[in-house]
């Protein structure tokens, strides 16, 4: 009989059948028939970059959002199958400085607030490189990563964290405690929104976590998206967009309870929650009321809110596409910064290709040398942008732009001007 570790490992090797399914009923309620409200058009996967010989072969898979009016849950209308997505995965945790100073800061309140132990285990589901766990070394806990990216795994494994190539699920949580023990802590860091089966999701976390465990999740804010219009955020591997409503309705189903919440100004605004095991059915605390109260007040639970978020991006579409043509007919150069999965949602969705911006410059090493996704944009190193000095460069990476602004103070002196699309279209 094979260890369980190399089970785990051959749990993704499986033979994919569908490339893409419709999804007819809410992934949480079981409602029938979620009412769409706004398509993207067909595109491929944001974080797929093709080499120039690959273009012949893109698969497009369509993008379309839909909400339950039973429970409130905002979700895609067709789930693509998650090895073409995420088995060989190119974003990189450790490429943004913003994201290794939020991860480390974490960590450290994580492992004060919860009082983590030596030999304490810690799981990250969606490990990615390893970086959010490395910072959890030096309390001497043991540490493990899920993540179904076999790409990763070496790199993780080079920070001295170990990783099994698996999405997780309740079969996975079953293996992992059998071997590991149960979880003090587990953390899914831009993750839940990935799952495409939820049920199987906080099965698995009411299996894995221990008695007095805590779960810890990140993921964009619907209330953030609603409001500022970022509607890049959209995208194939988010197959969730969530309020605190439906959540609750599924952590109940689980026995597992909401005590504590906090919105985040990460990536355009996001929400961190804290979860255990039931102790105090029904007794939400102050902060989740209050977030119940907002989403109520602004609409989150009615159709006509995102009908008119669906109108408001059509306009942005319009407005950004008006903007580029006016730049271009004055003979100005444009490029776009950062080959973000939001950016290459924008630019599929606006037809925007290298007839309007010459190339884009991104950090990631496996970025460059490739092309956009779809827009068959290429995309070179940063320096590029400083040795070429376009007039404009469209901030496709906005949820960085803080640290992108910051070292690119040089091109800002001598001329350049950066272009932001949220949450409102303006030339810096």
């Amino acid at each position: 009989m094979r260890p369980p570790s190399l089970i785990i490992n051959s749990l993704i090797m499986k033979k994919i059948e569908k490339e893409i399914i419709e999804q007819k009923n809410c992934r949480i309620c079981g409602s029938s028939k979620p009412k769409m409200f706004l398509s993207l058009g067909s595109m491929p996967p944001p974080n797929m970059f093709p080499q120039k010989e690959q273009l012949k072969n893109e698969s497009f898979y369509p993008l379309d959002v839909s909400f339950c009016k039973n429970c409130g849950l905002v979700q895609l209308k067709h789930v693509v199958h998650p090895d073409i997505m995420f088995r060989d995965y190119i974003y990189v945790t450790s490429a943004s400085q913003t994201m290794i100073k939020h991860l480390a800061n974490l960590a450290e309140k994580t492992a004060k607030r919860f009082k983590v132990q030596p030999n304490s285990l810690v799981v990250d589901i969606g490990s990615n490189d390893g970086t959010f766990l490395s910072h959890f070394k030096k309390f001497k806990v043991r540490t493990l990563g899920i993540d179904p990216a076999e790409n990763l795994k070496d790199v993780a494994k080079s920070k001295g964290i170990e990783n099994i190539v698996a999405l997780f699920s309740n079969r996975i949580a079953n293996l992992v405690s059998r071997k590991y023990g149960k979880a003090k802590v587990i953390t899914a860091i831009n993750v839940v929104a990935h799952a495409g089966n939820l049920d199987d999701f906080f099965k698995g976390i009411k299996t894995l976590l221990s008695e007095n465990g805590v779960f810890i999740a990140e993921f964009p804010y619907l209330v953030d998206l609603v409001e500022k219009d970022e509607f890049d955020t959209i995208y194939h591997e988010h197959l969730s967009y969530f309020s605190i409503k439906p959540l609750l309705l599924i952590l109940e189903k689980y026995n597992l309870e909401l005590f504590g919440v906090k919105r985040i100004p990460i990536h355009g605004g996001s929400i961190r929650l804290l979860i255990r095991h039931s102790r105090n059915k029904q007794k939400y605390p102050h902060p989740v009321k209050e977030l119940l109260n907002l989403e109520e007040k602004i609409g989150l639970y009615n159709l006509d809110t995102y009908r008119n978020f669906a109108e408001r991006v059509e306009k942005k579409k319009e407005d950004l596409l008006k903007l580029l043509r006016s730049l271009k007919s004055q003979g100005k150069k444009i490029v776009g910064y950062g080959a973000a999965a939001k950016g290459n949602i924008l630019l599929n969705f606006c037809g925007i290709g290298p007839e309007t911006l010459s190339y884009i410059v991104d950090s990631i090493p496996a970025k460059q040398g490739k092309v956009t996704p779809g827009t068959h944009i290429p995309i070179y190193p940063e320096k590029k942008l400083l040795e070429d000095m376009p007039e404009y460069a469209l901030l496709l990476a906005w949820n960085f732009a803080d640290e992108i602004l910051g070292k690119n103070t040089q091109y800002k002196k001598q001329g350049g001007k950066f272009i932001l699309i949220v949450p409102e279209i303006k030339i810096l």
